[in-house]
């Protein structure tokens, strides 16, 4: 084969086979080439960055053009390498080459353009992707070239060549269950999200017949910890890597962050933050800080709530100097569609300031502080969660009783008692206890008015007026909502404290008990914030609460009142417990409250899915998407069928039965006011 050099106003003789240097701007596309769909852009590209990385390793195949008349054009039709010429032209545009760069061909006016052309697309075969990948993977290794300069050699992206490193990385046993046609690209894919081999191939021989590429991901990922969890949201993914841990990236799916593989050294950073704020707390005064990954549940530590206290002068000027500039400035801007900047700032800076004046409204005592302590601990959000307040026991202050005299005890019963609950014997008491000068004797003078009632008399005379308090309360309703309230709170917020005369005893079962982590939850978390928040209300003294209660607003009373109730409701069923009308009752409740349990809990594996049987997983499928749906599922293990029907039931708002509130009426159809109460009553 010649080859021989063109000049632009030269032209070869037509001689097939014949190899000439022809100008890139004196080829054109052959109209009989078979390829009528255009190259796409990736394509080009990467033929471009080929090319200017290697050259052009095959010769265009082209013809001379020819007139109407049958005289040579001076241009040549391309046959073969249409691609590698509108990858030059994109190199042309770049400025890369000039557009009279010669460009390497072979001349052929025998064979039809359409058949080669149609010929070189059919005929070929492509790489094996796992040599291409397998190839990838030795270019780094032996060349050391980096996922960025092996991409611009081969015009794809660095994010490309890091997949099909990963993917040549795969233990070769694998690889060649892959050539053999036995594992599929998506499995191979789920395989390459670890770069140990001896650990990919153990969970390739575990495999059952199920090789689905989320189980293989699972399965190889079971030892470490989801970048979504509230563990590696509250450290970071770069405190963690400094401190030498590693993240399992997936390539080729969305990964969310990547999988933390130390769990133990995830779980000391944890505590090492943890320790840190306990630290800063501390400093408030504290007798002790103690930092837990969960909440400690079921401590037994008496907890106080900071009390209402009054601000200094000079807070209460600065609150309302802070209140009135931001309500002038909103008053200002109103209308106005877009803010200054400056105007923003100083609405934050208003903001902070009330906010942190308003904190100053409610404190510790100094007392309660020097003997309690907090628990720093982690949330269900991944934030650091700071409880304070919390009395050991053997920081209880002794409990002074009503009945201390001033001999340094107290009356219990009758006997009078000294602080170390020995009885005083004092001789000036008969046989039954009760003081002699109590008693009514002979000697005493008839007239004295001073002369104490006997216990019996009081108790006939207060049952008296408790049957005129009964009777007065029950025609006085707003009155008897204030004194059940006060007669709930008292015992809700005081601890060990008779400070009610309504005898009413409210319960609340430690839930915590009965589903593990529950109170680690969004909606645990809200109800003890809603509970500290009426906690800081509170008075220091529980002799003040009738006071605050009858002082509060008609709405306020209602809350607090609904506040304390709602601490005493039990659902729960015990197999043990035979109570149809309690439940049925609750059944009720949860349809006049419209409770609606998909704002509150979802079927996960944990919650619910792991923990039934795979009847019950395929009728939840298929009651919830479709039938289709739970045959797609119907021949997995019970693990992955599980995992399956999670996804597949997100976002759908399916319950279990048992959790399911009826539709009350009142939203189906209008209701007159005061209705709601008529179908709670139903």
């Amino acid at each position: 084969m010649t080859t021989t050099a063109i000049e632009t106003t030269a032209l070869p003789a037509a001689v097939t086979g014949t190899e000439v240097f022809i100008p890139l701007n004196k080829l054109k596309k052959h109209p009989g080439n078979a390829r009528k769909t255009p190259h796409s852009e990736a394509s080009i590209e990467a033929k471009a960055a080929s090319i200017h990385a290697k050259g052009i390793l095959q010769n265009l195949v082209v013809e001379p053009e020819l007139d109407a008349e049958g005289a040579a054009t001076g241009f040549y039709l391309v046959s073969i390498g249409e691609g590698r010429r509108v990858a030059q032209l994109l190199r042309v545009k770049r400025k890369q080459i000039k557009k009279t760069e010669p460009i390497r061909c072979v001349i052929d006016t025998v064979n039809d353009a359409s058949e080669i052309s149609l010929d070189e697309n059919v005929t070929r075969e492509d790489l094996s992707p796992a040599d291409q990948f397998e190839r990838f993977r030795e270019l780094a290794e032996t060349r050391g070239w980096g996922a960025e300069e092996i991409a611009a050699r081969f015009g794809v992206t660095a994010h490309v060549v890091r997949q099909r490193m990963r993917l040549g990385a795969v233990s070769p046993k694998l690889m060649q269950v892959y050539r053999d046609g036995d594992l599929t690209l998506e499995q191979l894919m789920a395989f390459a999200i670890v770069d140990d081999p001896a650990r990919q191939e153990q969970v390739f021989e575990n495999l059952s017949w199920n090789k689905d590429a989320s189980t293989i991901r699972r399965n190889l990922t079971r030892m470490h910890i989801a970048a979504t969890d509230r563990r590696a949201i509250f450290v970071g993914a770069e405190a963690y890597t400094e401190a030498g841990g590693l993240i399992l990236r997936d390539l080729f799916t969305e990964d969310r962050g990547g999988f933390y593989e130390d769990a133990a050294l995830l779980d000391r950073l944890v505590i090492e933050k943890l320790e840190k704020i306990a630290a800063e707390v501390q400093t408030e005064g504290w007798k002790w800080t103690a930092v837990h990954i969960d909440y400690p549940h079921g401590n037994g530590l008496r907890r106080t709530y900071p009390h209402p206290v009054a601000l200094s002068e000079d807070d209460e000027a600065a609150y309302v100097a802070a209140q009135g500039e931001y309500d002038a400035l909103t008053e200002q801007y109103d209308s106005a569609e877009e803010l200054p900047d400056d105007v923003v700032q100083r609405f934050g800076e208003l903001e902070a300031e009330i906010e942190r004046i308003d904190a100053l409204r409610h404190a510790y005592d100094a007392d309660e502080i020097a003997r309690g302590g907090v628990f720093v601990i982690l949330s269900h959000d991944g934030e650091a969660r700071i409880e304070r307040g919390f009395i050991r026991a053997e920081d209880e202050k002794p409990e002074t009783e009503d009945g201390a005299d001033g001999e340094g005890g107290c009356v219990v019963d009758g006997v009078r008692i000294n602080g170390d609950g020995e009885i005083i014997e004092d001789g000036n008491r008969d046989e039954d206890g009760n003081a002699v000068s109590a008693l009514e004797t002979e000697e005493e003078d008839t007239g004295d008015a001073g002369k104490p009632l006997s216990d019996l008399l009081i108790r006939d005379l207060t049952s008296h007026r408790t049957l005129g308090l009964r009777l007065a309360l029950g025609e006085q309703p707003d009155m008897a909502l204030i004194a059940v309230t006060h007669a709930l709170a008292a015992q809700t917020f005081y601890r060990g404290v008779d400070a009610a005369c309504l005898e009413i005893r409210p319960t609340s079962s430690f839930l915590a008990s009965h589903a593990d982590g529950i109170e680690d939850t969004a909606a645990g978390k809200a109800l003890a914030d809603r509970h500290a928040g009426w906690a800081a209300d509170m008075p220091r003294d529980v002799g003040d609460l009738w006071g605050l209660i009858a002082g509060l607003d008609h709405a306020s009373v209602m809350a607090l009142f609904a506040h304390c109730a709602s601490l005493t409701v039990n659902a729960v069923k015990q197999p043990w417990e035979r109570k149809p009308h309690a439940h049925a009752a609750a059944d009720r409740l949860a349809t006049a409250v419209a409770l609606e349990m998909t704002a509150h809990w979802t079927p996960t594996v944990s919650a619910y899915l792991g923990r039934v049987t795979k009847a019950h997983i395929l009728a939840a499928v298929r009651e919830a998407v479709s039938d289709a749906a739970a045959e797609r599922i119907a021949g997995l293990k019970k693990t992955d069928m599980a995992d399956a029907a999670e996804q597949l039931l997100a976002g759908t708002g399916w319950l279990p039965a048992v959790m399911r509130t009826a539709r009350p009426a009142w939203l189906a159809e209008p209701q007159q006011d005061g209705d709601a109460f008529q179908i709670a009553a139903e």
